[in-house]
């Protein structure tokens, strides 16, 4: 834990049962409820590799294949509850333990250097009552972060630290979360900035058209 600040580390052990983002990815891939791009079928420069991950980490690994499901345990698949502008509500029950969310992908995406191959990107905000975790914010990225480095997600003025695991990222202080909900429903856009194990630079803009409506549907779903 050398490196990171007291909440980060607290948010970290508190929530490492799940992982976050992977199992919801693997759960709507499997499900059908997202395609896809050709690029996530194709070894990639930037996409995740196959190595085992840290063993004190112990991530729910994803993959992205041809044939989704191999992803998934037992084959629990979504329950779209609506679709809200560019935000999708969902509810998954995978193991017993309810899940509701609301996921988008990004409207925008550029590399640096330009036109570098990536797996798709995604942005998770999901509760999990059993958990007794609501809205926690989930980012996909498509590619393994350099190892030790922050992401950020800028919303307005405001500008969000968020640690890195693999390919996802995660608000570094917990106490920050309810406050950045609340600024993705007010706002039109959020801005994730992040880099590489190979030193690209990435930019996601996602819109924010529909979120509030999107969370306010899954939130009720597990109210």
């Amino acid at each position: 834990m050398k490196g990171l600040d007291l909440n980060c580390c607290r948010n970290r052990v508190g929530r490492m049962q799940f992982r976050r983002g992977w199992g919801l990815l693997a759960l709507l891939l499997a499900a059908g409820a997202l395609s896809v791009p050709a690029l996530a079928q194709q070894p990639a420069a930037d996409a995740p590799s196959s190595a085992a991950p840290p063993a004190a980490a112990k991530p729910h690994k994803h993959k992205h294949a041809a044939d989704p499901a191999e992803a998934v345990a037992g084959g629990t698949k979504p329950t779209l509850l609506g679709q809200y502008g560019d935000w999708g509500a969902y509810t998954a029950s995978p193991g017993g333990k309810k899940i509701c969310f609301a996921i988008a992908k990004p409207s925008s995406s550029e590399t640096n250097p330009p036109n570098r191959p990536r797996n798709p990107a995604y942005m998770f905000i999901s509760s999990r009552p059993g958990d007794k975790v609501s809205d926690e914010i989930s980012i996909i990225i498509g590619y393994p972060f350099k190892s030790s480095t922050e992401a950020t997600l800028a919303v307005g003025s405001a500008n969000f630290a968020l640690y890195t695991q693999q390919d996802g990222a995660w608000i570094k202080d917990a106490a920050e979360e309810p406050k950045l909900v609340e600024a993705l429903r007010a706002a039109q856009s959020a801005v994730v900035r992040g880099s590489s194990a190979k030193g690209t630079r990435t930019t996601d803009i996602f819109s924010l058209k529909g979120l509030a409506q999107a969370l306010d549907r899954s939130d009720k779903d597990c109210r």
